[in-house]
């Protein structure tokens, strides 16, 4: 994974990409780093509106003579850190509070990757606990497993194309609900109100599940 600090050089090509429209995983790959360091480059430097490459780069020798920024756990918000907050609202939406620790974890670690025992020592949570957490987002899509044969075990990792396969994996599982029920509908039979309400419901769902579908294919190349 290319590292080192950004040059001036390199705030002024991320200014370019912006004010062409490119994406941040586009702007990563023409200067050969990852979409994350080029997203934190630009949200603490004004946001993709207000970038100014000049200005961004006297602000981080700024920080640098001050010495090593906060890290992100310690990044205070209304009512806690920022990690605390995401985690909040993906227990609200219904994720299993464990589940979106590990989740919250790998999404603002520098790579977007872990391995299971990193996640166990970072959480101080068992290793079971991580394994049930870690299934759960691998069978929705929104981590990979890789192995690692030399040292024989497994990374979890996130990555930009995350987002599209549990987008899909999600439509899918909705789609079966919607074929049970207008399965079921035909077995009640459709002039029956139950019927009826199942096949609407079906009928619903089928439909919406085609249009999210749709959008997450014709947009997935915001995250290439």
């Amino acid at each position: 994974m290319p590292g080192g600090r950004l040059t001036q050089q390199d705030r002024q090509r991320i200014a370019a990409g912006l004010t062409d429209g490119l994406s941040y995983a586009e702007i990563a790959r023409r200067l050969d780093r990852s979409t994350s360091t080029i997203s934190r480059e630009i949200a603490r430097n004004g946001g993709p509106r207000d970038y100014q490459p000049q200005q961004a780069h006297g602000a981080t020798l700024q920080r640098a003579r001050r010495g090593p920024p906060a890290p992100p756990r310690a990044a205070r918000v209304p009512g806690g850190t920022v990690e605390e907050e995401i985690i909040e609202l993906a227990v609200r939406s219904g994720l299993p509070r464990m589940t979106a620790r590990v989740h919250v974890d790998l999404l603002l670690s520098e790579h977007g990757r872990r391995t299971a025992a990193e996640l166990t020592r970072r959480l101080t949570v068992s290793p079971a606990s991580v394994s049930v957490a870690v299934n759960f987002l691998v069978q929705q899509g929104y981590v990979r497993r890789e192995r690692d044969p030399q040292r024989r075990r497994d990374i979890y990792v996130v990555d930009d194309d995350a987002w599209y396969h549990s987008i899909v994996i999600s439509s899918r599982q909705t789609l079966e609900s919607a074929q049970a029920a207008m399965a079921a509908a035909e077995t009640l039979g459709l002039d029956t109100p139950v019927g009826q309400r199942l096949a609407k419901v079906g009928t619903f769902l089928e439909r919406v599940t085609e249009d999210v579908t749709e959008s997450a294919d014709r947009w997935r190349a915001l995250l290439a």
